[in-house]
């Protein structure tokens, strides 16, 4: 691969951008003229980053609103790209979304970042210190330091960011934060959120490498952040999701669309505490596989949450996945469906409790009869096309500029909802911490069976320091 020139500092970045607005004009629409003609004001430009699979359905969902132009494609893999293109052949097509941000920052309005999770934060951020309005997938990060970053740089930055969990702009959240406020349930003490993910290897070795590199795959692009390693079959497009060094599991995967229901409804910020339990793999009579690089088959955390003004309590929050299930409540019939079959929400109060899929999605009182007798009267706003509607609601809020219209997932909420499963993580990767014993052969593994303790503004566990270092990963030479 030919070497790339160098690339603009941030400082040089920013002076572009400015130099790019203060060049821009606004074009009236009489001046441009025709019945469902849409004007340049009205006409929200974005650049997509990673554009298959998930990021494929992204775009087609801005595209839909009919207030978007996708200007710019970019993707490591011709062979992911290829619907993208084809959907939209005007796009300018990049590999190195460095690239994009270097030679076209001054045409594009927004960004969409549809990447695996180890470059969600550094492209999300060099678009928004490029002025450039940000829509990002969940998790927002891989690593906490990134989430508490993004969440500051919402602050700095006068752009609008939206996380990709769609359930936030559901109809079924607004509906149990309204049930809450109506003291339906009473105070809340407990919540579980429940996933069947992973749906990919996890609790595996790391491959043998492959033959080769796909040639439509820039394999060192798509390493990005991450350390360098050979290739390996199938991690692209799907399985890098069980990967430390790319991914963040189950709870990265499914996290933000369970816990977003908690964190909203109780008004949940920084968790306080971690313990966890992981599903063990046995390789051997009595031989358990050690596989520190890859996320256990199944796990079982438990987050401790400080009293917020609107839980008015300590909340203990459970995380279930690899098919794990708390146990159904008494008030659910015999053959009522949990949650949704394999994923769920159920918060318990003090008078009550309710339930929900996921996304939030069927909200439900228990029993489920009371679902129909409540009369509350909706006190919340609804977003136009709930769930659906996420993503013009990202758009329109972008077209009105910075501070005009609100969105259901801003940074300053999809933050700290981030950090809390990546908190999560740190007590899943400290079950794997291993230390040579003092007296005789082996390891002993002092992360396991306790509890860490967190402090949120210093961003580190107090107690175990091992863990310390999944709090920020080193970036790659290069990426830094």
């Amino acid at each position: 691969m030919s070497q790339l020139p160098p690339l603009p500092s941030r400082r040089e970045f920013i002076k572009q951008s400015t130099a790019a607005v203060a060049t821009f004009m606004i074009v009236p629409r009489f001046v441009l003229g025709g019945k469902g003609y849409t004007a340049p004001s009205d006409q929200l430009v974005v650049a997509g980053v990673g554009v298959g699979g998930k990021g494929e359905s992204d775009l087609a969902s801005f595209a839909k609103t009919g207030k978007v132009r996708i200007g710019y494609l970019c993707d490591v893999d011709d062979r992911r790209a290829a619907r993208s293109v084809q959907a939209f052949p005007q796009a300018k097509y990049y590999k190195d979304w460095r690239r994009l941000l270097d030679k076209e920052a001054k045409n594009f309005d927004a960004v969409s970042v549809s990447t695996p999770d180890h470059t969600h934060a550094v492209v999300a951020l060099a678009a928004m210190q490029l002025g450039k309005h940000v829509y990002v997938q969940k998790p927002l990060s891989h690593d906490l330091y990134e989430a508490r970053a993004l969440t500051e740089a919402a602050k700095r930055y006068p752009v609008v960011t939206q996380m990709g969990n769609q359930g936030a702009s559901g109809d079924g959240v607004r509906q149990l934060q309204e049930w809450y406020d109506a003291n339906l349930i009473g105070k809340v003490h407990t919540v579980y959120c429940w996933t069947d993910r992973p749906v990919w290897p996890q609790g595996i070795a790391w491959p043998a490498p492959a033959a080769g590199v796909p040639p439509e795959l820039d394999w060192d692009l798509w390493l990005g952040t991450a350390p360098a390693r050979p290739y390996i079959d199938k991690l692209v497009p799907f399985n890098w999701r069980g990967w430390w060094d790319y991914g963040t599991g189950a709870l990265g995967d499914m996290g933000c669309h369970l816990m977003e229901a908690p964190f909203r409804v109780l008004g949940l910020q920084y968790a306080s505490a971690v313990q966890a339990s992981v599903g063990s793999v046995y390789v051997d009579e009595f031989k358990r596989g050690y596989f520190p690089n890859s996320c256990p088959p199944s796990s079982h955390v438990i987050l401790t949450f400080p009293q917020t003004d609107r839980s008015k309590q300590e909340v203990t929050l459970h995380w279930m996945d690899g098919g794990i299930q708390p146990e159904r409540p008494e008030e659910l019939g015999p053959n009522e469906r949990f949650g949704d079959g394999g994923n769920g929400i159920l918060f318990i109060g003090k008078k009550g409790k309710m339930m929900a899929s996921t996304y939030a999605a069927e909200p439900r009182l228990l029993p489920t009869a009371r679902t129909q007798e409540a009369r509350v009267k909706p006190t919340l706003a609804r977003v136009p096309g709930g769930a659906d509607g996420h993503y013009a609601q990202w758009v329109e809020a972008c077209l009105a500029g910075y501070g005009n219209r609100p969105v259901s997932s801003p940074f300053e909420l999809a933050g700290p909802l981030t950090e809390a499963l990546l908190m999560a993580n740190l007590a899943i990767r400290g079950y794997d911490v291993q230390r040579p014993k003092t007296t005789g052969p082996g390891f002993e593994y002092p992360g396991r069976g306790i509890e860490l303790l967190w402090d949120p503004q210093q961003l580190r566990v107090t107690n175990f320091e091992d863990v310390n270092r999944f709090v920020k990963r080193e970036y790659r030479p290069g990426w830094q």
